[in-house]
């Protein structure tokens, strides 16, 4: 008698732990989605709940099949979003180092490689801005436009010129596929690598003449250009500056600040985002919400096929490939567009991956 009134003790105590711990599960679930709604303080580390890209690896593309239709934005997420990361970083300051941070001769080290260094060439100080190309603008509307194929046969070229301000990656073309990405470009960045692979390193006259064209057709735009992250693009970059000089092309350049880089990585970390080195979009994104009240992304995809299985290029205007869950990459860009997924799931932004409805 006495050992069945033990195992009935027993037996109930579980039963009052699994009770209580459901119970706590719950209540911390409440907190959770009363924060998501704006009832309490929003902070981006509490929805990076369990963002292991295990489940990416396993389900790829298929976790996010969502319409933009019937988004609307939460200003408060978006609003705390920004204070976050002013704690990090100050895009309006860190977006370019200024022509009074350096003088011709000076040495500094790659931001990714301290071993090496480099020397601050008369016209790279020559093409540095007096003050931030960024200073005291702000925008109602942002699009970021980031260059997967899943543009293609998107139709969004005019809902993406539509906005106040469009940010382009890698200076990707855009004439050719205006319908699909749009020609509107106030901001541009272009990785030294692009002179390799799309201007052929300027081993002629007609790849330079290319190249000039593409820049003529950008104006008073912003050229961003990461000229000291890594050693081996320093002669492209001296050669894209010779040109811009000789052309006296109009465009402004801008060359992001020696900080930038680890100060973006050290917010996404801290929020619970293991990436390993932010990729360029995801660098415009956490930039933009410095002067942008609405952030809408397009051409964000890092998956080989779309919702529906059909194939989809890495890049909307190449053949080039990309093994997105390497761990060889230094990007993880799977986990970023899951990231990025759940905030345009909770309005802080925009991201369209279908087809653009035009209004």
């Amino acid at each position: 008698m006495r050992s069945v009134k033990k195992r009935w003790t027993i037996c109930t105590i579980s039963v009052l732990l699994i009770f209580y711990k459901t119970k706590e599960i719950t209540r911390s679930e409440e907190r959770q989605d009363s924060q998501l709604n704006g009832e309490g303080e929003l902070t981006l580390s509490r929805l990076m709940v369990n963002n292991s890209d295990k489940l990416l690896r396993k389900e790829g593309s298929s976790l996010f099949h969502h319409s933009g239709e019937g988004w609307k934005i939460n200003s408060s997420l978006a609003l705390e979003i920004r204070k976050d990361i002013l704690r990090f970083l100050d895009a309006e300051r860190d977006v370019s180092v200024v022509k009074s941070s350096f003088k011709p001769g000076d040495v500094i080290h790659y931001v990714l490689d301290r071993r090496r260094t480099l020397n601050i060439s008369q016209n790279l100080h020559s093409l540095l801005p007096e003050v931030s190309p960024m200073k005291s603008r702000r925008f109602r509307t942002c699009a970021v436009v980031g260059n997967s194929g899943i543009l293609l046969n998107s139709g969004c070229g005019k809902e993406i010129d539509s906005h106040d301000f469009v940010i382009r990656c890698n200076l990707a073309p855009v004439v050719e596929f205006a319908a699909h990405v749009g020609t509107k470009s106030d901001f541009i960045t272009m990785n030294p690598s692009v002179v390799q692979r799309a201007f052929g390193g300027f081993r002629n006259e007609s790849d330079r003449e290319k190249f000039v064209h593409r820049l003529s057709m950008l104006n008073d735009s912003v050229l961003w250009i990461p000229a000291f992250m890594v050693k081996g693009g320093e002669k492209h970059v001296e050669w894209v500056n010779a040109l811009i000089l000789k052309n006296q092309l109009k465009v402004r350049t801008a060359y992001p600040s020696l900080r930038l880089i680890h100060a973006v990585r050290g917010y996404w970390l801290t929020n619970k985002v293991q990436i390993k080195r932010p990729s360029t979009g995801l660098l415009m994104y956490t930039l933009a919400t410095r002067f942008c009240d609405e952030i809408h992304l397009y051409g964000f995809w890092p998956f080989p096929k779309d919702v529906y299985g059909n194939q989809v290029k890495y890049h909307y205007y190449d053949e080039l490939k990309y093994k997105y869950f390497s761990n060889a990459g230094p990007h993880r860009m799977p986990l970023e567009f899951k990231t990025l997924n759940l905030l345009h799931n909770k309005g802080a932004l925009k991201l369209t991956t279908g087809k653009c409805i035009e209004q």
